[in-house]
């Protein structure tokens, strides 16, 4: 049995292999040129990187002060998945991100700029400039498994490499000595002013009592238990207040334990006018009010003693100590330039730049009147 032809409007089946082999064949032929140019290149991009200038890296990670988990971060982590889906998650931050932040300052670089002189080492004509070229030599990150922050530099000396990364530490004690980062140091920093404010405010109050003759005759005119009383009454006011603000800064208005705090408030500030209403003002020297003032701000001091120390406890607790776990010493070997990784790169870029002009020099002279003649 004959086989059928194909019919002429039947196309006919290419076979892809010999137009792959006619585009391979130019550089079959051309094989030397190709391969002997892409090793030349290689081998002149490994003699450049010998002429450049070796950089070592040193590296330092330590532990970031551990903070106590505040009331409003376990009331939100307790949701779960639930605090994701309302959006709150994402607004509180990590207090090591707070610590990398602090870190890549401008206050920190423009320190390590002067104490290593880093303006004429960068031969840079602005500070900006020699912070700019730190920045750049610099990765501070926080580790997602361990939590350690670790900060690294790059530097021709490898001696001044582990001094930039020891000084990043240093002087993130000096800073954080000075600024109240967690909540407890920010507790400590507003009731140690309240409590500086409220001692004056006592000294003043003792001097006028004693300007207006108060002796032992003015506790039978006022009785001093009465007179504590109103003092104390007054000062329970001022510190409600003050926890009212102290909670304003972490929760939002609505929540339940402010608006408890200012029922509170409400109901001392009733108890105190109808004190003030029972009691005749009119009546008596002035050494009583001045006594009833002298009260007030003896308890109220009591008070800010008492939450500054508290605070104080709080923020001990939170171990503000960055501790090293990882100290930088000078590197042994250098980490740039990659001289076998240039290599590579150089040959494999040469083989697919020398290829292409090698297939375009072909198709030119194939597309050419005088390959078609």
């Amino acid at each position: 049995m004959m086989s059928e032809a194909p019919s002429p409007g039947t196309p006919a089946t290419t076979d892809p292999l010999p137009g792959l082999v006619d585009l391979l064949r130019p550089l079959v032929t051309h094989w030397k040129p190709w391969l002997l140019g892409s090793l030349l290149v290689g081998v002149i991009a490994l003699g450049v990187s010998f002429l450049m200038t070796p950089i070592y890296t040193a590296r330092t990670s330590f532990l970031p002060p551990q903070q106590q988990q505040s009331g409003l971060a376990a009331a939100l982590s307790s949701l779960g998945g639930l605090a994701g889906l309302a959006g709150v998650g994402a607004s509180i931050r990590s207090p090591a991100d707070q610590y990398v932040a602090l870190l890549q300052s401008v206050t920190v670089q423009d320190r390590l700029v002067d104490q290593f002189k880093l303006q004429q080492v960068y031969e840079a004509k602005y500070r900006f400039a020699a912070r700019q070229t730190l920045a750049q030599a610099s990765r501070i990150a926080v580790g997602k498994k361990d939590g350690l922050i670790s900060v690294e530099v790059d530097d021709p000396d490898p001696t001044r490499a582990a001094d930039l990364a020891n000084a990043y530490v240093e002087e993130l004690r000096r800073l954080t000595s000075v600024l109240a980062v967690s909540e407890a140091q920010q507790r400590r920093a507003f009731f140690e002013k309240e409590l500086k404010d409220a001692r004056d405010q006592l000294a003043k109050a003792q001097d006028d009592l004693q300007a207006s003759g108060f002796n032992l005759g003015a506790l039978r005119a006022e009785p001093k238990a009465a007179a504590e009383g109103y003092a104390r009454l007054r000062a329970e006011i001022t510190a409600a207040e003050v926890r009212a603000q102290v909670m304003r800064a972490t929760l939002a208005e609505n929540s339940p334990e402010l608006q408890r705090q200012l029922s509170q408030i409400t109901a001392l500030r009733s108890q105190l006018a109808r004190l003030e209403q029972a009691a005749d003002s009119s009546a008596g020297p002035d050494y009583v009010s001045k006594y009833r003032e002298y009260k007030y701000r003896e308890t109220l001091f009591e008070l800010f003693a008492r939450q500054y120390e508290i605070a104080r406890v709080d923020e001990s607790r939170e171990g503000a100590l960055i501790q090293v776990v990882d100290p930088a010493t000078p590197p042994e070997y250098k980490s740039k330039p990659k001289r076998g990784l240039i290599a590579v790169i150089a040959t494999l870029m040469s083989l697919l730049l020398i290829g292409m002009v090698i297939l375009l020099r072909h198709a030119w002279r194939q597309g050419s009147p005088q390959a078609t003649r």
